[in-house]
């Protein structure tokens, strides 16, 4: 490694350490802090400090993004990019929660399955305030204290071990919490790297996109989100079914599926691969690619859900997310919008327009979906490759989005894409939605102008790099023709 180049990785390294502990510091001020920390470690702070936090966690947001956005294009070997992710996830280990209350739902859910409430019927509300789970049931957004679960059994069994371990008190349910986050963080990378293998990608750009995103650092190691479990199931499912051991992968997908039902779209993708592996008529193969991948995982859910005891009422809370409106769903977008003007036109009620529009959405979505499912089918496209774009286009026109659902498809774009819009698309939206929602949770008008703005510059840069001429890799780009698996690959964009 040249010396020239091994200063410029590390000095990478260096600064978006530096931004990550700055995220972190200031976590611990703006973060979003329980209603109640028995231990007093994460409490409310004066006027001055809480200003010093904001500075510090947009501060080191923003120096992360552009560390992030060095390093891709200063070159650097896999075990450089493990080295960095280390530096980067570290900070953020011991932080508070990061962008979002989700986490104390997940404990507070825990501890109901723990004290037999049916979570899937009712809120966190139903916990006693003073028993477990009780500080986290009262750091519960608004929106969800009285929502049943819309995650499945094996999730729920998860923070069930958590509450049972720490007995709920918030900063060791919290980090028990990140635990299972820092685990799937590490599927993700495995599966990162034996996809790009699988498709002659750059491993290392790989990781770039799909691992060192801040997007998944802030939200999935700081924010604690269960996608990053669900993504890292569905991604090594996907790796084992196209090495032939799809009956094992079809279970891994299972479990996704039983964190978050979206890793369902997974299996039509892995039953093209099933499909197009088997012999005799083509019957015969289209019917083991849809009913096979389906029935293995099907087993699979059906035995979480008797292991963990909740009972099947997660069948019929899979839409309670989409209740609630945000801001980044198009078609809830749309739909409120012409609710609203008929309303005002003729007086009707805008909430049955509002959900018209939303299960339009969904069904055009399905219909994209199966498009490509019927590309790779007939050899166009390779499965796992449009694996990527289905998920995301079904984030793009579901009712409820959040930033860090995001992240369904780009770790599976990252290892699979051969440049294109698709990259480019997530790679600009990935250091755009970071901005989205403030440190505590909570989502201001101004977090969608920062993310605009980090778009357009995103935008610039990738554009102003292309008429430029410059060359190396967008992340996910094709090796040259011979070449071997990289100890030392440039991820540099084009």
């Amino acid at each position: 490694m040249g010396a020239s180049r091994a200063w410029t990785t590390r000095g990478c390294r260096w600064l978006g350490a530096a931004g990550s502990l700055g995220v972190a510091l200031g976590g611990w001020a703006v973060g979003t802090l329980p209603a109640h920390d028995p231990w007093g470690l994460w409490v409310p702070h004066g006027p001055a400090v809480r200003a010093a936090g904001y500075a510090l966690a947009y501060g080191g947001l923003t120096v992360l993004l552009v560390a992030w956005w060095l390093y891709g294009r200063a070159g650097a070997s896999v075990r450089d990019t493990l080295t960095t992710l280390g530096w980067w996830t570290a900070p953020l280990v011991l932080a508070p929660p990061l962008h979002s209350a989700d986490v104390y739902s997940y404990i507070a859910q825990g501890a109901m399955v723990l004290e037999g409430h049916d979570v899937y019927s009712v809120g966190p509300s139903v916990l006693d305030p003073g028993g477990p789970g009780g500080d986290a049931a009262a750091s519960v957004g608004g929106h969800w204290t009285d929502t049943p679960a819309p995650y499945g059994p094996f999730f729920l069994v998860l923070a069930r071990g958590v509450a049972w371990a720490t007995g709920g008190t918030i900063v060791p349910a919290v980090l028990g919490m990140r635990l299972i986050a820092l685990g799937a963080l590490v599927l993700i990378v495995w599966a990162l790297r034996n996809l790009a293998r699988e498709h002659g990608r750059s491993e290392s750009a790989a990781l770039w996109l799909g691992a060192l995103n801040p997007l998944l650092l802030v939200h999935v190691v700081g924010g604690v989100h269960n996608d990053g479990l669900m993504t890292g199931l569905m991604l090594a499912g996907a790796v084992l079914a196209l090495r032939g051991r799809w009956i094992t992968g079809s279970a891994l997908i299972g479990l996704a599926v039983m964190v978050k039902s979206p890793a369902a779209v997974a299996l039509l993708f892995v039953g093209v691969v099933v499909g197009r592996a088997a012999g005799g008529p083509l019957v015969r193969r289209v019917a083991k690619g849809l009913l096979a991948p389906g029935l293995v995982a099907g087993a699979v859910a059906v035995a979480a859900t008797f292991a963990g005891g909740t009972g099947f009422g997660w069948l019929g809370t899979q839409s309670v997310a989409g209740r609630i409106h945000t801001a980044l769903s198009l078609t809830s977008d749309l739909g409120l919008g012409l609710g609203e003007l008929l309303r005002l036109l003729a007086g009707t009620d805008p909430d049955p327009v509002k959900s018209a529009v939303q299960n339009l959405g969904l069904l055009v979505a399905l219909v994209l979906i199966a498009r490509l499912a019927w590309l790779a089918a007939t050899g166009r496209t390779e499965p796992v490759r449009a694996l990527g774009p289905a998920l995301l286009i079904l984030v793009a026109l579901s009712p409820m989005v959040q930033p860090w659902y995001l992240l369904w498809a780009t770790a599976v774009i990252a290892a699979t894409a051969d440049g294109g819009r698709a990259l480019g698309a997530v790679t600009v939206l990935s250091a755009a939605l970071v901005y989205e929602t403030q440190p505590s949770g909570s989502t201001p008008p101004y977090g969608f102008v920062l993310a605009a703005l980090a778009c357009v510059a995103g935008v610039l840069l990738l554009r102003g790099e292309r008429a430029a001429g410059a060359r190396g890799h967008l992340p996910g780009q094709r090796r040259p023709a011979g070449a071997t698996a990289e100890p030392d690959v440039r991820t540099t964009a084009r």
